[in-house]
């Protein structure tokens, strides 16, 4: 598959919109289910499971991650995930028309803000592409380190009131999706280098499988633990960093900025940062 960073940008956008839809959705039944006192399941994700909506979402999900995986073929890691949190702009408008609200102009704004901030790390970094095979011991480093980090929040978010529990699991599930962003990248380059037959004997395939369904569940039990508000932001914003921590770590994607310029990089990530988190608590409020 060629290279091309533009071919990426538009597979991203277009995994960003169908993104919105599923995570709409599944918090829409999350509400429905949390802290029913009629449920016959007893635990609230399980509630989710069994509401056809959730399925919808979940197949809205597995369409955008789909259209992701395009997107890392096309381009780097650290193209398409900042073009990812756009999932947020779409996310907003949605979520207000279900609600029957308009998107206020302080939304506008910050959303703006947004797009400029991503636009800043996608077109004025110039992301390189890194290695497509890293050495084993860089994975087992940096998932050795992420295991343990993630099972002590799970452990203390248990002990918390519902919303810094829903805070925290946000926290957890972007981390893990930015391992799973890292991994796909690493499938799509395995497939592309050793075919299907190859990518059915490596480790990263069924690695990939098995984060997917853990983060699934985890950031539905975030979506169960309080408001979107608390979570939302959490783990849109984390993902990225975390994937762009990984990306230059183990698959060694580099941006093409030096001295001063780094400044302006710095600004971007600053900025998509407050502005997802502000945009994040006005739209579900």
């Amino acid at each position: 598959m060629m290279h091309s960073n533009a071919l990426a940008v538009v597979f991203a956008l277009l995994s960003a919109l169908t993104i919105a839809w599923g995570t709409v959705l599944r918090h829409q039944t999350a509400e429905q289910t949390s802290g029913d006192p009629d449920d016959a399941h007893g635990s609230p994700v399980l509630a989710s499971l069994m509401r056809p909506r959730w399925w919808g979402g979940v197949l809205c999900a597995l369409a955008g991650y789909g259209l992701q995986i395009v997107a890392l073929g096309f381009g780097t890691l650290l193209v398409v995930q900042p073009v990812l949190v756009l999932s947020l702009m779409f996310t907003l408008p949605l979520s207000a028309r279900f609600d029957g609200r308009r998107v206020s102009r302080a939304e506008m704004f910050w959303a703006g803000l947004l797009t400029i901030a991503v636009g800043v790390l996608v077109i004025w970094g110039k992301p390189l592409p890194g290695l497509a095979i890293p050495p084993t011991t860089r994975w087992l480093t940096a998932v050795g380190i992420g295991v343990v980090v993630m099972v002590v929040m799970g452990w203390y978010a248990a002990r918390q009131v519902p919303r810094e529990r829903a805070l925290i699991l946000g926290l957890i599930t972007g981390a893990i999706m930015g391992y799973v962003a890292v991994l796909s990248k690493s499938v799509v380059d395995v497939f592309v280098h050793d075919g299907a037959r190859g990518l059915l004997t490596t480790w990263e395939l069924y690695s990939l499988i098995g984060a997917a369904a853990v983060g699934t569940l985890v950031q539905q039990a975030s979506f169960n633990a309080g408001a979107l508000k608390n979570s939302l932001p959490a783990m849109t914003i984390t993902e990225p960093i975390v994937a762009f921590v990984l990306g230059y770590a183990i698959l060694g994607e580099k941006f093409q900025v030096e001295g001063l310029g780094w400044l302006l990089m710095g600004a971007a990530l600053v900025i998509m940062v407050y502005s997802t988190v502000v945009l994040s608590r006005k739209g579900v409020d």
